[in-house]
């Protein structure tokens, strides 16, 4: 029996390295892999692109690195966004969304509500909490704990903005020179809620102030842009919008459907965002929202940040090729409705990272925009709606 409990001890030991090396190795080598950016020679900055950075108020409207095992006080080897790049970037606000559910097998044409999870295997493989493994709330307000962290790991360089207070103090310490970045909390999909409206309160609390309302799947409060059916919001998802136009928080409809979109917009008084996206007549894809549909979420003061990823943009995803992209997105709905929504560290290969941003400002300047409108793309539409719902 010796040998067999020898067989034993040595199959369990072979499974613990398993697990070790599972747990080391596999996050970062998935991260690195899901998030690349191509190799490339440095963009052209020209000196008047950049003086023209440099005095810009910068925002993005998406960024997903929160979702990885990377600590984003430290300039990271892999990945397309963190604090020092930011700074580097010259970003003044970012909105780091809580992913907590994703579709074995997502795509942007149709996918099952169960369908099994993904961020149940990587949260397990990335040693979240135990509560995160079964509870797609906690994982919500396990990411905005981690933001919190890193905010406190900063030495100053990195801002939670819960508040207007809160952004005037970043943009004022900006304006003296100071190198901060301020952080938006939000949370990519409301299936956290898990069916109960009183958790709204608890992802408010933990730091969150964009809610989308949904992802890849149909959920409780309706139907998604990648569902089963064009279904717009259920009554329960009237419900929570109805709720969240009363807290000063914004709306993204950026995974919605159509009819979803239209529904919030019905109960909505003030901007939405589509915080991640491009523009239809520019690249004709499911992903983007038809120009109809953008126009009527300008008219209500909405913005829709441009993506930096091929699905989007049907093509260049380098600097110019964004800025072209803008460029058509100000022709199909106006300059003061057009923002950047990179979707930086969602599972998306790109071509440059945030530190390089000043390459697109070039870019638009080269291409003929002005720098009162560059100042609008860049984060000044962004700042007028997080200062008109913020409290």
């Amino acid at each position: 029996m010796k040998w067999l409990k020898r067989g034993i001890y040595t199959v369990l030991g072979l499974a613990v390295l398993g697990l070790i090396g599972f747990w080391t190795f596999a996050p970062g080598i998935v991260g690195k892999q899901s998030n690349a950016v191509a190799e490339h020679d440095p963009y052209p900055v020209s000196d008047a692109a950049q003086a023209l950075h440099d005095r810009l108020v910068v925002g993005d409207l998406h960024a997903d690195p929160l979702l990885w095992k990377r600590d984003l006080t430290k300039r990271g080897t892999w990945g397309q966004v963190d604090v020092p790049r930011l700074i580097e970037g010259g970003v003044a606000m970012q909105v780091f969304t809580a992913v907590t559910k994703s579709p074995a097998g997502q795509n942007y044409e149709e996918n099952s509500t169960d369908a099994f999870d993904n961020i149940t295997l990587l949260a397990f493989g990335q040693l979240w909490p135990m509560r995160t493994w079964g509870s797609i709330y906690e994982r919500a307000i396990y990411q905005a704990e981690k933001l919190h962290r890193f905010e406190e790991r900063s030495e100053g360089r990195l801002k939670v903005i819960k508040t207007r207070a809160d952004l005037d103090a970043v943009l004022a310490a900006r304006a003296k020179g100071t190198e901060v970045v301020g952080g938006i909390l939000g949370v990519e999909g409301l299936h956290p809620l898990e069916g109960d409206i009183s958790n709204l309160k608890g992802l408010f609390d933990a730091g969150h102030r964009v809610f989308g309302l949904q992802h890849f799947f149909d959920n409780a409060l309706g139907g998604s842009l990648h569902g089963q059916g064009d279904h717009g919001l259920t009554d329960f998802g009237k419900e929570v919008v109805a709720e969240l136009a009363k807290m000063p928080v914004v709306v993204d409809v950026a995974h919605s459907s159509a009819q979803s979109a239209r529904d919030a917009l019905a109960i909505v008084d003030g901007p939405i965002l589509v915080s991640h996206s491009g523009i239809h007549s520019y690249c004709e894809v499911k992903r983007n929202f038809p120009d109809k549909l953008m126009r009527e979420i300008a008219a209500k003061g909405g913005i829709i940040g441009m993506g930096y990823w091929a699905d989007v943009t049907c093509g260049d995803i380098t600097p110019d090729g964004i800025a072209d992209m803008i460029l058509a997105g100000i022709k199909a709905v106006g300059e003061d409705h057009i923002s950047l929504g990179s979707d930086f560290d969602g599972s998306v290969a790109t071509a440059f990272d945030t530190s390089e941003l000043p390459a697109l400002t070039d870019a638009l300047l080269r291409k003929g925009l002005s720098e009162a409108q560059i100042a609008k793309v860049m984060g000044g539409n962004m700042l007028r709606v997080f200062q008109a719902r913020l409290k």
